[in-house]
């Protein structure tokens, strides 16, 4: 299906659909990538790098270094925002999924614990961080390369667009998983998990071929012209922007907290809290990505209609809503309802926000500095809440003796602040960039 795009005369249709379709792609690769982690955190990790009689202290410690991918995520925002601030979007997007693809490979051929010991876990650490650095850059130009590039009255649709490859990357990886799962213990412990990391290589080829068709964002090219490229952009937004930086962290606050919580820590709390067979939550998980295909566009073009800020109350408000429901929902343990409780947690609680998210964050910044800040609120928003969350409702839920309100007070939480950065923010929906 073609759909017609229309654009500024600086971009024509052909050209605008190549940049959408090329970002969705390009950062479906990245999120493949990075998701693959957060899959094997549940099912692998805890039990072939942390090795514990306690299930709890595995579990927290595999969770770890699942939080530490998140927490390398803006030092890759600075370095590449940085770059892609100073030479441009297109040549730091490159870079990016190289390192994020090998570090991705790296991690299906790393030793266990078995076999050399303490060193695995470390290892496995510094590929974690690896692969956040790259995400960390990754992100931000994707969606620049789009909303610099997008009319202003369709930017939430467009830019939404790109959060499509979220889904997709998330859809390849649980499949992935899902069929390997099937697979006696034995072997899925043994070899079959390394399959998903392996594949890696091969996308990083893909990633190249589609990155290196791209052009560089009108912005850009006029900040090149105009000679007005911002030496330190990270200096100046700490400077002069500070309140754009913090408003778009808190925007990230909510939304990612339900990813961790719905996409992640679910997938351990089914399987180990309620004894549910692992393909139930992961294709749960799939059917949510599923679902998100469609949801994520159709957010963000009624974001252009309604208002960035309309939405994001909206996903607030479910947000503190649902908080309670979903772990009553889940505790009955019926596969039925546990499967929908955990598509419309994924739904609600994320996709509305992610999808309005990415225009929005790169709205809040002037063209010189929308790299580093739309990448850095990101990816701090992200670190704080999203590589926490799954670390933090596990040890609530040993703090509690398996009680999980103190994990739906949690999340209330995350939405309050959500809220309150939204009630900060401005409204630029159908507003021309500057």
């Amino acid at each position: 299906m073609t759909t017609e795009i229309v654009t500024d005369p600086a971009v024509r249709p052909a050209v605008m659909r190549r940049i959408v379709w090329s970002s969705i792609i390009g950062t479906a690769v990245e999120w493949y990538d990075f998701l693959i982690y957060a899959t094997a955190t549940a099912l692998v990790f805890s039990h072939l790098f942390f090795p514990s009689s306690n299930p709890s202290i595995s579990a927290i410690a595999a969770f770890g270094t699942y939080a530490v991918g998140f927490l390398a995520r803006p030092l890759g925002a600075v370095i590449f925002g940085h770059l892609g601030d100073k030479i441009g979007r297109k040549t730091t997007l490159v870079s990016t999924i190289i390192i994020m693809g090998m570090g991705t490979f790296l991690i299906g051929v790393l030793p266990t614990y078995g076999q050399i010991g303490i060193a695995a876990p470390i290892l496995l650490v510094l590929l974690r961080i690896l692969q956040g650095i790259g995400l960390g850059g990754e992100w931000g130009g994707a969606v620049l390369m789009v909303v610099e590039s997008a009319p202003a009255k369709r930017r939430g649709l467009l830019g939404s667009a790109v959060q499509v490859g979220n889904p997709i990357g998330n859809l390849v990886a649980i499949a992935i998983f899902a069929v390997l799962s099937r697979l006696p213990d034995s072997d899925f412990l043994g070899w079959a998990w390394r399959i998903p990391f392996l594949l890696s290589i091969a996308l990083i080829g893909v990633g190249l071929f589609i990155r290196l068709r791209l052009e560089e964002t009108p912005a850009f090219r006029q900040l090149k012209v105009e000679r007005a490229v911002a030496r330190v952009p990270i200096v100046e937004i700490f400077r002069y922007h500070r309140r754009a930086f913090f408003i778009a962290v808190g925007l990230k606050i909510a939304e990612i907290s339900y990813a961790s919580i719905a996409g992640v820590f679910v997938i351990s709390y089914a399987t180990g809290h309620l004894g549910l067979p692992r393909t139930t939550i992961l294709n749960a998980v799939m059917l949510s990505s599923i679902i998100a295909l469609f949801s994520i566009p159709l957010f963000g073009w009624l974001s252009d209609k309604l208002g960035r800020k309309s939405m994001f109350y909206a996903g607030c408000l479910f947000c503190a809503a649902f908080a309670f429901p979903m772990f009553a929902l889940l505790d009955t343990a019926d596969p039925a309802i546990v499967s929908l409780t955990v598509i419309i947690a994924i739904s609600g609680g994320q996709m509305v926000m992610f999808g309005v998210g990415a225009p929005w964050y790169a709205e809040l910044f002037t063209a010189r500095l929308r790299y580093t800040g739309a990448s850095l609120g990101f990816q701090v928003g992200a670190a704080l809440s999203g590589g926490l969350t799954p670390l933090i409702a596990v040890a609530l839920l040993s703090w509690s003796g398996g009680a999980t309100w103190p994990v739906s007070v949690f999340l209330i939480g995350c939405a309050l602040i959500t809220a309150f950065a939204t009630l900060k923010a401005p409204e630029t929906a159908r507003q021309e960039l500057v």
